[in-house]
């Protein structure tokens, strides 16, 4: 069978199992068996792949077929333009994740400077930010040790050198006994389903780690827990942006709001979805922070 033939009967099989994309994950697949790249799927399809490639071809479509998620099969992901590698330790990154680096990245005026990601899992949005600024120091943390090693390869790989991770449960990384860390920019996508949401039991999300997805108070307890203990480690006048789901930015706003921060805002994702809200800190007193 031929490699066009051979797609077009994997994007049937895909679609009927449920696939929002049958055709492109049908041809990453078959690229990923193959070891090409999609230019060449589209100018050789008239041949026949090696036996080995197509019985692998035919293991990962099976797989996909039962859900498993492609970045899972292949082991990687692009986000940002980055190709990053990915297991099923971590959140597989998201184009809605690169509202959060947008924003970040609109705020880091100066040169240089201090960029805090909680719950850095492949490493994605601290990896992203760094390749743009590399005048910043970055810092990722994440309670998963497999998820810190994973995002120190791919650090390593991509060869960003400004980035180092740390495993820790949020802040806990960063207390020593005669100091605290502090940054001018801290970022995080937490955790914020519910835990009786049922998009729990749809897509890709079946086969990515709970911890990384569910959070309690209706998966507002990390954001607010966010909210409340990262002004302890801004810098004054410094920002906090968390991502978040689509119906939770009055929430979050206002768990902003409650612990002090100002020039509280929330912004879309391209679906025109608000997807990551800020607030920056400000010394209540002095006012410290206003620009």
């Amino acid at each position: 069978m031929i490699l066009d033939a051979l797609l077009a009967r994997a994007t049937q099989r895909l679609l009927q199992a449920g696939s929002a994309s049958p055709r492109l994950d049908a041809e990453v697949l078959l690229c990923h068996a193959l070891g090409v790249d999609r230019t060449w799927l589209y100018t050789w399809g008239d041949r026949e792949p090696p036996v080995f490639e197509r019985a692998r071809f035919e293991a990962l479509l099976a797989a996909r077929a039962l859900g498993h998620p492609v970045a899972y099969l292949t082991g990687e992901r692009e986000f940002w333009g980055l190709r990053l590698a990915t297991s099923s330790h971590t959140l597989i990154p998201r184009p809605d994740t690169e509202r959060l680096v947008e924003a970040a990245l609109a705020h880091a005026s100066p040169p240089e400077g201090h960029l805090l990601d909680l719950g850095t899992g492949t490493g994605a949005i601290a990896l992203a930010f760094a390749s743009e600024q590399p005048g910043w120091s970055v810092v990722g943390i994440d309670q998963r040790p497999e998820a810190v090693s994973l995002a120190r390869y791919n650090a390593e790989r991509l060869a960003i050198g400004n980035v180092e991770f740390r495993v820790g449960d949020w802040f806990t990384a960063l207390d020593h006994a005669d100091s605290v860390e502090r940054f001018a920019l801290i970022v995080s996508n937490p955790p914020y389903i519910a835990a009786d949401d049922p998009h729990l039991q749809q897509g890709d999300v079946r086969f990515e780690p709970a911890s990384a997805l569910i959070a309690a108070e209706e998966g507002l307890a990390d954001l607010r827990h966010l909210a409340s203990e990262a002004r302890a480690y801004l810098v004054p006048g410094g920002w906090l942006l968390l991502e978040h789901g689509q119906g939770q930015g009055r929430a979050v706003r206002d768990a902003l709001a409650a612990v002090g921060y100002d020039e509280i805002a929330t912004l879309r994702d391209l679906g025109g979805h608000e997807r990551v809200s800020l607030g920056r800190r400000v010394d209540s007193v002095t006012g410290e922070g206003r620009s």
